[in-house]
């Protein structure tokens, strides 16, 4: 066998180690901010600070049209995850009927805010300020909840009773399953970083990536966004931050990205990611399309702007609240 012929043969295996090596320190890197977080997460929940936090949350669902005891489906998402939020609602459901305009108002809330311990650790990573972060997902949930509100009540639309289509197991509330479940969850996440590490080498070798990031480049432009932003931005927005959070701490490290862009990427997915996954999740829960993809896509698209345009106009200083120069 010739030298060319083993390089063939060999440039499988080479392959195949490279993408495992790249998934092992991706997931690596994002293992380290999530299991302490949901450590401190779960001794939270036992204690009850959903609870308090539910309390604090019951007079502001008034102002997106939602009734009080929404507050602690909202608060659940915040501290959990989407389906912590989901769960909650399907307990509660049955007490408080909701229009389709309600559930599609609360479905909106949890997209744009939930888990904010994990996913505002995974933002500060990638160079962001959480608290700064923090706000801009919390504030933007509220005010796009309070213009579906003002539409949906303006219009008279969906005001019909919602259907719920779909309703979780019963959930194993036990340490032992609790630890398992983690367990089983790191390592789908392991596995869906490892198909996406696969994928995205993938689509670039046919230039999949390329047209997409020649697609988005005008948006991007846009909203004040260099190119090099393109890659991340897609992952973090159809996958959400939960699987590609890795990736995104690892192409922002890369020093390629300016940070200013890093920032203004982290808030664009943190408005508006999962297009597909929890988009359906929440379809599933009797909310509409209208709100919880077309109307948070827009909404995410125009904060975002609105961020990249105010920014110059603050103080220099102020970027230090922001994201880390």
């Amino acid at each position: 066998m010739n030298r060319t012929a083993r390089n063939w043969a060999k440039a499988p295996v080479r392959i195949g180690r490279d993408i495992l090596h790249e998934t092992v320190r991706v997931s690596g890197i994002l293992f380290r901010i999530m299991i302490p977080v949901v450590i401190v997460v779960k001794i939270m929940a036992e204690l009850g600070v959903v609870r308090y936090i539910a309390a604090a949350l019951r007079p502001v669902m008034g102002l997106v049209g939602l009734p009080g005891d929404m507050g602690i489906v909202w608060a659940a998402a915040l501290l959990t995850t989407v389906y912590g939020g989901i769960i909650a609602f399907v307990a509660l459901a049955p007490q408080t009927p909701l229009t389709v305009a309600q559930v599609t108002i609360l479905a909106s809330l949890m997209l744009v805010a939930h888990a904010l311990p994990i996913e505002l650790r995974v933002a500060q990573k990638a160079g962001a300020r959480p608290l700064a972060m923090g706000l801009f997902r919390f504030g933007g949930a509220l005010v796009l909840g309070g213009l579906l509100n003002l539409i949906y009540r303006q219009t008279g639309w969906l005001q019909h009773e919602h259907v719920l289509l779909w309703q979780p197991g019963a959930v194993d509330a036990s340490l032992p399953a609790w630890v398992w479940d983690q367990i089983v969850n790191l390592a789908g996440i392991f596995a869906i970083i490892l198909m996406l590490v696969t994928l995205m080498r993938l689509l670039r070798r046919l230039g999949v990536i390329g047209l997409l990031e020649r697609m988005l480049a005008p948006v991007l432009r846009l909203l004040g966004m260099t190119p090099a932003a393109t890659e991340i931005t897609v992952v973090g927005m159809v996958l959400g931050l939960g699987y590609g959070s890795g990736l995104i701490i690892h192409h922002a490290g890369s020093g390629r990205i300016p940070k200013r862009d890093v920032l203004f990427s982290l808030a664009l997915m943190g408005l508006c990611h999962s297009l597909i996954e929890d988009t359906l999740l929440m379809v599933a829960l009797g909310a509409h399309l209208s709100g919880i993809l077309l109307g948070r896509v827009l909404f995410a698209l125009a904060a975002t702007f609105a961020l990249v345009k105010l920014s110059p106009l603050l103080p220099p200083r102020f970027s230090a609240y922001l994201y880390r120069r």
